[in-house]
């Protein structure tokens, strides 16, 4: 089925040839991986493309390729550090992110990056993290002694706001507290300091005076870093509260992973950009604020 993409065609038969990476030239630049929901979860009916579960076994088959092709899988944070390294980086630095606390990554990714010594960071919509597993998108998520027991075998920690809202659409001083509440939950419980934050639903690139005031915020909050939505990897030069991602689900097959991590899927920005701004036009002709999927 993952044949019949026509992103993966245009990936693998186009720009794979014309974008991909060549060793030593143009910089290091860092892909970061975001991954949802590690499970079996049927997502009939859903386009590949926006699909955000990954069987156990794909996973397992993912975690493998980026072992044996020599990838070194960290953090976020480790990952943005490697960034800043310049050219005595690595040039096979991944880094691993996973969405909204799923329960899921204890049971199913965990153990399979435990094996391999991979690093992640997880980010939790805090309000959905209980002393008892609470649904969130009819699915579990983690509870707070899970988040510590993960946190203590090296797993990092990042906010994802607190009731996982469509920023866009509230006023301002509850963004204020869905940001803020957030960190300082994650740091109460943990002990720890957190400074990755995930902006939950599509990013607002467009709206160029709401992600100025929102990067002032984070900064302000003591965050140090804020992924996105956005297509892309990673380079010295990208805001790093705005860092774009590769998005991956059960459809990536190995030729498809391989040619995202060597940049040939960065292409794709263009066009979800101008999707964006094409929403963001209608939505104001249609008296309405710009949402997110």
């Amino acid at each position: 089925m993952s044949s019949l993409r026509l992103d993966r065609l245009l990936t693998l038969c186009i720009f794979r040839h014309l974008r991909s990476d060549v060793p030593g030239r143009g910089g290091f630049r860092l892909p970061v991986l975001m991954y949802h929901s590690v499970s079996d979860r049927s997502e009939a009916g859903v386009s590949p493309y926006y699909r955000t579960a990954t069987s156990p076994k794909v996973f397992a088959e993912q975690m493998a390729l980026l072992l044996a092709e020599g990838w070194e899988v960290v953090s976020l944070k480790a990952g943005l550090e490697a960034l800043r390294g310049g050219r005595a980086t690595p040039m096979k630095v991944v880094a691993l992110t996973f969405d909204d606390g799923f329960r899921d990554f204890r049971s199913a990714a965990f153990p399979i990056l435990r094996q391999h010594g991979f690093g992640a960071t997880v980010y939790l919509p805090t309000a959905f993290i209980g002393q008892q597993p609470i649904q969130f998108k009819a699915h579990e998520c983690l509870t707070w002694d899970e988040v510590r027991e993960l946190h203590q075998a090296g797993i990092e920690f990042g906010s994802h706001t607190v009731n996982h809202p469509e920023l866009v659409r509230l006023p301002w001083p509850e963004v204020e507290r869905e940001v803020r509440d957030s960190k300082t939950e994650i740091e109460q419980r943990l002990g720890a300091r957190v400074t990755a934050f995930a902006y939950p639903y599509a990013f607002p690139r467009a709206q160029r005076e709401l992600v100025g005031r929102l990067r002032r915020l984070l900064c302000e909050t003591g965050y140090e870093s804020c992924v996105t939505t956005d297509i892309g990897r990673a380079s010295a030069g990208t805001d790093l509260f705005a860092v774009p991602r590769l998005p991956m689900n059960d459809c990536d097959d190995a030729e498809l992973l391989k040619a995202k991590l060597a940049g040939a899927y960065d292409w794709l920005a263009v066009p979800q950009r101008a999707f964006k701004t094409l929403k963001r036009l209608m939505s104001w002709k249609g008296g309405t604020n710009e949402g997110g999927n």
